[in-house]
């Protein structure tokens, strides 16, 4: 393989944050890596920047915006993903992150000394200095989702059985195993892609890196939080204010239950919870229901 790490980072009209991103990703150092910038359709003339100031950057331009699933699965099989990966380990970086100096290489020789671990992900913190919770979570069992729809999650964020969405109940500089890491910045490890595929992209965006989370551990890896690397996420600054994601994070909390939970859940909580996933999610997500 030619490269430690090749990175995929899927933009859409984040320009100016995406050029910070690239600028921290040149000053890593102690290791080979490649990046490739997918643009999904972006109208600020993100694609024309990367071209112009970051020629070593391989730059893939969809025509339409494909989703965060379908854009990252193009840059991955760029790279040659899954079968002819051109790199022992693959991240996926969202384009509003800043990389610390030496982060890079500190992920891959933290997973080169454990084996068994699958996909790590660091620490995110916001621009005001406090976590980005979703860096390390649960998988949203039903038990674990309907704590945080009615609220116990919050009212009791230290308790180990109501603060498992966020685990909020763990110290965040402590390394811990865990059922997800975001993926905003989470390295996986060649052989696993091989094993269990890329993105499934009937997520559009939002679940997708929880269903692979999950993929991972069904095949036996572990799954890590490493706080040792801080990585700085503005979060959600290419879909803060659009209609579109919040109504997909709802479709997408539907789409990850029918897969992995809704064939073992009892009918009256399944009834439950499609009625709760109806209510936020809308019309358009309850058709979909209907069919599915």
């Amino acid at each position: 393989m030619a490269a430690d790490l090749v990175i995929v980072i899927l933009n859409y009209n984040t320009r100016d944050l995406l050029r910070d991103c690239l600028h921290s990703l040149q000053a890593q150092t102690g290791l080979t890596f490649a990046v490739c910038v997918v643009d999904n359709a972006s109208t600020d003339g993100s694609a024309e920047m990367v071209a112009a100031e970051f020629p070593n950057v391989a730059l893939i331009r969809n025509e339409q915006n494909a989703g965060f699933s379908a854009g990252n699965n193009l840059g991955l099989h760029h790279f040659g993903f899954p079968e002819r990966a051109q790199a022992r380990y693959a991240m996926l970086l969202n384009p509003d992150t800043v990389v610390p100096e030496g982060a890079l290489r500190r992920l891959v020789d933290f997973a080169d000394g454990q084996p068994d671990v699958g996909i790590v992900g660091p620490k995110l913190m916001l621009p005001d200095g406090s976590l980005d919770k979703a860096c390390r979570r649960s998988f949203p069992t039903p038990e674990v989702s309907f704590y945080r729809l009615v609220g116990l999650s919050a009212l009791f964020p230290r308790s180990r059985r109501f603060g498992r969405y966020n685990l909020t109940f763990l110290d965040e500089d402590v390394q811990a195993d865990v059922d997800a890491v975001v993926g905003a910045c989470m390295m996986l490890r060649a052989g696993v892609i091989a094993k269990i595929g890329l993105l499934d992209e009937q997520f559009f965006m939002y679940g997708e890196d929880l269903d692979w989370c999950l993929r991972a551990r069904q095949a036996g890896y572990r799954v890590v939080y490493y706080p040792a690397v801080v990585v700085k996420h503005v979060k959600r600054a290419a879909s803060s204010r659009s209609a579109r994601a919040r109504y997909e994070f709802q479709r997408a909390m539907w789409l990850f239950y029918r897969k992995h939970y809704r064939a073992s859940t009892h009918p009256l909580l399944d009834g439950f919870i499609r009625l709760g996933l109806a209510l936020r999610g809308g019309p358009a997500l309850l058709r979909e229901m209907r069919h599915g």
